[in-house]
Parts: structure tokens; sequence; C-alpha cells
């Protein structure tokens, strides 16, 4: 199998960033990979003491369809945020200062209007993920897999509905769901996939437009007597991962 796309979310429901390669960490997500989120007035997040809260606390396509109209990219060097927001100027943000924070915030809430619940924060703490699974773990989706839902469904499907990590060619459809508990070798990394991905009302969502246009958890369901689509893998051994790497299963003890 072969990796034809890489993407990071740095800000959890916003726009996926394509990577051309990127240095895998032992025991960490990709770097910067839903580092931020917009934390609803109501939720309980607190920066000094991170626990993972489920993504309902959160601005998230599953309830923000909405969100899907939002371009966003992060700097990683300036810690500067750029949002592209409809109908309104592109706003250019820092988010290392409470000031730039609250100016996202407040930008992204105007935009959520109804669906902003209370004052929204956008949150950070060095070192958290505001991943959908409380563990740090990378998300690899088979596109054979999709291909076949795809086909079930007459429809087709984004990828970027999904907002993987990994997206993989070659294979049989649903051949990584054999690999739970087993180690595999991606790139120059060795992970154990851990879990595999159910999916919520976030992949309705067409993100080339905030439209709910399409239901694969009812389709998944149908033809395939689940909701799953995708894996959870965590980073045992760290290293570099590019596009056209291979993905190995890995024998056991091997």
């Amino acid at each position: 199998m072969r990796i034809e796309t890489i993407y990071r979310y740095p800000v959890k429901g916003l726009t996926a960033e394509a990577l051309e390669e990127v240095a895998l960490t032992p025991g960490e997500t990709l770097p910067h990979d839903r580092r931020f989120a917009l934390a609803q007035g109501d939720a309980p997040f607190d920066p000094a003491a991170p626990a993972w809260l489920p993504k309902r606390h959160f601005a998230c396509l599953m309830a923000n369809a909405r969100l899907a109209l939002v371009h966003s990219a992060f700097d990683a060097r300036s810690g500067d945020l750029l949002l592209r927001i409809p109908d309104a100027a592109p706003i250019l943000e820092t988010t290392r200062t409470e000031e730039g924070r609250a100016a996202i915030a407040a930008a992204l809430a105007a935009f959520l209007g109804e669906e902003a619940r209370g004052s929204p924060r956008l949150v950070e703490a060095p070192g958290h993920s505001f991943s959908d699974v409380a563990r740090k773990v990378v998300s690899i989706i088979g596109l054979s897999s999709l291909h076949a839902l795809e086909r079930a469904a007459g429809m087709t499907l984004d990828p970027l509905r999904f907002r993987a990590n990994v997206y993989v060619s070659g294979g049989s459809p649903w051949a990584e769901f054999d690999w739970i508990g087993q180690e595999i070798q991606l790139g120059q990394a060795r992970l154990r996939v851990v879990k595999r991905i159910v999916r919520c009302a976030a992949t309705e969502v067409n993100p080339a437009t905030g439209v709910r246009d399409a239901d694969p958890p009812r389709w998944l369901r149908r033809h395939f007597g689940h909701a799953d689509l995708g894996v959870y893998a965590e980073v045992l051994e760290g290293g570099r991962i590019a596009v056209g790497d291979a993905l190995e299963a890995l024998s056991p003890g091997g």
C-alpha cells in the first residue's frame, strides 16, 4: 500500500492542510494536528489542567456544518492563524497572545451565530490533542474502503469528509480492520493500530459547500453492517513519512 496524501488539522473542525512529508514522534499526533479548538462557552475545558472532552464541547462539523466554509491556514513558526470567513475580510491573528486568541474566537463565534454557545474560547494546552479519542493517534484510511462505500452508495465522496491524517491506496477494502492490535510500517515510522474509527454526522457535510448532502454512517451500516471507516494508530517508533512511501503490515514479532 502507498501513502497518497497526508493532512493535519491545526484547529479542530477547520481546514485540512496538506503535507508532502512530516516527522512522526513516538506517542504523539502529527505535529500541530488538532492543536487548537474553539471551546463552546459552556465547555468545562481548563487549559491549565487539560483533560479529554467529547467533541460536543467544541465547534465541530458534527454540530456546525457551516465551519466547512471557513478556510484557515496556520503558520507554526510564527503562531499566526489566517481565517477566510464568508462575507468578511480575512483575519490574521496570532495564537500566542490572549488578545489574538480572543479575536479569532470572536470572529468564529460571529460566523456561527446561534450555534455558538455562550462566549467561545480558542483554546490550546501544551502537549494536549483535541482528538475525537482520548489517546494521541494518527488516523489512516484505506482508499479501497472508501471506494467500496462510494460504489455501494452510488456517489463520489470527497476523502476530506473523513478528516484523516493519512490516506493510502492499494490493498483490498476493509483490509485495515485486520490490523487492529498489529504493528505497521509507515514510511520510516512504526505504529500500532489500536481502533477502528466510528463515523458520525460530520461526514454528512460536503467540505466544499458546507451542506449536509450525504449520509456515510447510515450507508456504512446498511451495506456493510458497521459505521466504521479507517483506523487509529499510535506511533511506536518515530520517523519521516512522505507521500509515495509504503505502508506494510508487520507480522507479529516482526
